[in-house]
């Protein structure tokens, strides 16, 4: 979600500081435009950030001696974090 807006915030700067020509007095279009385009930057980076650390994955080895047979199991799980919630 944070991609999109990051996407969606710098394309609504971008139309604010270059196509936009309405001159209004108390407020610089342009300004706002050109830090809404910065926002939408950070934004984007946050979410590019977030994602990368999300999709790392988890291996856990447990050992143990079966009582019947007095052997050494070993058994490993690899678990990965669930991506498609957050998409």
């Amino acid at each position: 979600m944070s991609i999109g807006a990051g996407i969606a915030l710098f394309a609504i700067g971008a139309i604010l500081a270059f196509a936009v020509n309405v001159e209004v007095e108390w407020v610089n279009l342009d300004m706002i435009g050109y830090i809404l385009m910065a926002a939408g930057a950070v934004i984007f980076i946050i979410g590019i950030v977030l994602m990368a650390r999300r999709r790392r994955t988890e291996s856990v080895t447990h050992t143990a001696v079966d009582p019947a047979s007095n052997e050494r199991v070993t058994r490993q799980s690899t678990s990965a974090p669930d991506n498609t919630a957050g998409l």
